[in-house]
């Protein structure tokens, strides 16, 4: 082999090794901040979610006895929508995927009044779009949250 062609040579194999070196150093921050960012989306679509809802409850509460109001939201994930009587909060657990799913995040939200959260499904809530129909009835207590999925 000549001068030229080794030169080649040695220039293809460290342009190689510099790729495969560059390669192995992107590539897991690249898995991980695609995993960071589906967390943000999905923690993020499920508190606009429990806000729509905590929102429909403070309408509903507003207007009183005999008022009802029904809402369409998405949720990205599985999981139990759950109401706590202690702080008056509904509230959702989000697995975390950056975390392989071994660490949750708690979205809540306040709620003006208590509220009796019933689920269409007895496994909770799955991912997918569910109509919510708030109803308070006439001078029941609480406020029944009625989630079907659409």
């Amino acid at each position: 082999m000549d001068a030229k062609g080794q030169l080649s040579a040695e220039y293809l194999l460290l342009t190689l090794v510099f790729l495969i070196i560059i390669g192995s150093v992107t590539i897991p921050l690249i898995s991980n901040s695609i995993s960071d960012s589906l967390d943000v989306s999905d923690t993020s679509q499920v508190s606009a979610s429990i806000n729509s809802i905590t929102n429909a409850v403070g309408i509903v509460y507003a207007n009183g006895p005999g008022s009802k109001r029904t809402i369409n939201v998405f949720f990205p994930s599985n999981g139990t929508l759950a109401y706590n009587a202690e702080n008056s909060t509904i509230y959702m657990n989000v697995g975390l995927l950056s975390q392989n799913n071994t660490k949750n995040k708690t979205i809540d939200a306040n709620v003006p009044i208590a509220v009796n959260i019933n689920n269409a499904t007895s496994k909770g809530v799955s991912k997918g779009n569910y109509n919510v129909t708030v109803t308070w009835a006439n001078g029941a207590s609480p406020i029944s949250i009625w989630l079907v999925p659409s």
